[in-house]
């Protein structure tokens, strides 16, 4: 499978940028999350690269294929991009069996193809499965009711799945009555010297004409594969549309409608047909939204096992932050537009770039502090948190938060230096959806709009504190006392509101303790996952830990 490469791609609507400037590369096999709010350009990116939405400019390289050069004026058409994408609505033919909505794409594939010959292919699968006479008979047997009738369409389908045979193969193998010899494993080695004259026969025949068959049947000549324009068979149409139905477990509906099925069964559906094709790239739109919490996860172990099993590259869109952390290789995290962070899960979950990641990713939320402290010699910080809390932040590593300021100054100074690169380009608008710093929440027991309130003046010695809800601790002997303002226990867990003066703070306490509304506890802020951010610039300065 091939790697996908995005080089500032722009899509905009008049001044309305969709995605602004963003550079991603997808590696081959990663299964790629592009996650975020609603309208914040996901979908947008992912349609730009399936080729159903046409960039305002940039540079879209599928592979060793440009697909799309702004400045080279290059656009590749959706049905040349060899990309399978997966709706939201699983969009079936209602009036179609699920066997024909599989097969419906395949049918009109007409194109540069290797020269198969059907034949072969069906001597070499039979072949394979008159090696074991025995499991012939004990995967049809299996078919047997009660009264001992054989249903022979269910025959059909268990031979498919245990030999990876199309439907006319398996059709072939039943009608040699292996399942009635009385020894199936030598009843099946009388056939097998029949097949295996035939194969020998027509790679003779090949052989004469100068020309050979590969391991998948494809004929060659001078080593090299032979390709031609054409249809596919319908054997191959069947084979794949059996191999696709075997992967995601839907072997047994193939004569039933989309209606006769559950979501579920609907989505599988969906997912094979668009397998069939063999894209390169698979492409998915938020496709669990549609169905239940129990459902939604028991297919994301389907779509992780698809993925390993498949070797496809998955770009998956998604604006529920549980299954881009439990799906992802890579989540790709996106706000009005903007790229704001590109790494694997855990790093995003860890080390978030900036204040709108930690506070999107993570359920419950991140607690947000705001603090003021400067820091010291040693490289520690002293601040002062929920309101009067003397406490040292101490980094994970030693840096001089001089330095670090020095740097944010001049990125930011580049950004504005290109911006106005940018604008006196011809044909330039400006962004009317203008990039600010996330206004995160700071949870009081009193709640202010703060609309109503003045900006506030920030200074160098502003920062926020990010703790995570599993990092606060009831203990003992705890440095902070604390009042239980809110609980909701689930069995292993209670997610509490912790009240610390005229601020609240969530906790995740594990256990099974029941904890009453108004109970007076202390708590530790304990770990080395504790985050310092620039209230300034909203940008991660460093995880270390807290000593209060």
């Amino acid at each position: 499978m091939p790697e996908i490469i995005l080089e500032n791609v722009t899509k905009r609507w008049g001044k309305f940028f969709g995605v602004d400037n963003v550079s991603l590369n997808i590696p081959n096999n990663s299964f790629i999350t592009l996650l975020g709010p609603s309208g914040c350009g996901k979908t947008t990116i992912l349609r730009m690269i399936a080729g159903l939405e046409t960039p305002t400019e940039g540079r879209i390289k599928i592979g060793d294929t440009v697909v799309f050069d702004s400045d080279a004026g290059i656009n590749v058409p959706p049905n040349k991009r060899k990309v399978g994408f997966l709706f939201q609505n699983y969009a079936l033919w209602p009036n179609m069996t699920v066997y024909e909505n599989i097969s419906f794409g395949l049918k009109n594939i007409n194109e540069e193809m290797p020269v198969l010959d059907v034949e072969a292919k069906q001597t070499v699968d039979m072949i394979r499965a008159l090696q074991n006479g025995n499991k012939v008979k004990e995967t049809i047997t299996e078919c047997l009711d009660k009264t001992g009738k054989l249903d022979e369409k269910k025959a059909y389908v268990k031979l498919i799945d245990a030999f990876s045979l199309s439907l006319f193969t398996a059709k072939e193998l039943f009608d040699l009555k292996i399942h009635e010899a009385a020894e199936p494993n030598v009843s099946a080695k009388s056939k097998l010297s029949d097949y295996e004259k035939k194969l020998s026969d027509i790679k003779t025949r090949y052989a004469n004409e100068g020309k050979a068959l590969n391991d998948k049947c494809e004929v060659t000549k001078d080593g090299r594969v032979i390709e031609t324009r054409r249809k596919l068979s319908k054997e191959e149409i069947d084979s794949r549309v059996r191999a696709c139905s075997r992967i995601v477990k839907i072997g047994m509906f193939m004569d039933r409608y989309p209606a006769e099925l559950s979501g579920g069964q609907q989505q599988r559906v969906a997912i094979a047909r668009t397998l069939a094709p063999q894209p390169q790239v698979l492409f998915m739109d938020e496709p669990l939204s549609n169905l239940d919490a129990k459902l939604r996860l028991e297919m994301r172990y389907e779509l992780q096992r698809l993925h390993v099993e498949t070797g496809s590259t998955f770009v998956y869109v998604t604006h529920d932050q549980m299954e881009a952390m439990t799906l992802a290789t890579k989540i790709c995290l996106v706000n009005n537009g903007v790229l704001q962070q590109y790494a694997a899960p855990l790093e995003v979950y860890n080390r978030p770039s900036n204040l709108f990641v930690a506070d999107f990713v993570g359920n419950p939320s991140m607690n947000f502090v705001d603090v003021k402290g400067n820091q010291q010699s040693d490289g520690n910080f002293s601040i002062d948190m929920l309101g009067g809390i003397k406490a040292s932040f101490v980094p994970d590593e030693k840096f001089d938060i001089k330095d670090w300021r020095a740097k944010r100054d001049a990125s930011e100074q580049e950004k504005q230096r290109l911006e106005q690169e940018r604008l006196s380009r011809k044909g330039a608008v400006e962004k009317s959806n203008k990039d600010e710093v996330f206004k995160y929440r700071i949870q009081k027991v009193t709640e202010v709009d703060e609309s109503l309130l003045d900006e506030p003046v920030i200074t160098d010695e502003d920062y926020v504190i990010g703790i995570r809800p599993e990092a606060i601790d009831i203990e003992e002997n705890g440095s902070i006392d604390a009042t239980v303002y809110g609980a909701m226990p689930t069995g292993m867990e209670s997610t509490l509101k912790l009240k610390i003066g005229e601020f609240l703070l969530t906790g995740v306490i594990f256990g099974g303790m029941i904890y009453q509304i108004g109970q007076e506890e202390k708590i530790n802020i304990t770990g080395n996952n504790i985050l310092l951010f620039d209230r300034k610039s909203g940008k991660l300065i460093c995880s270390g830990r807290l000593e209060i």
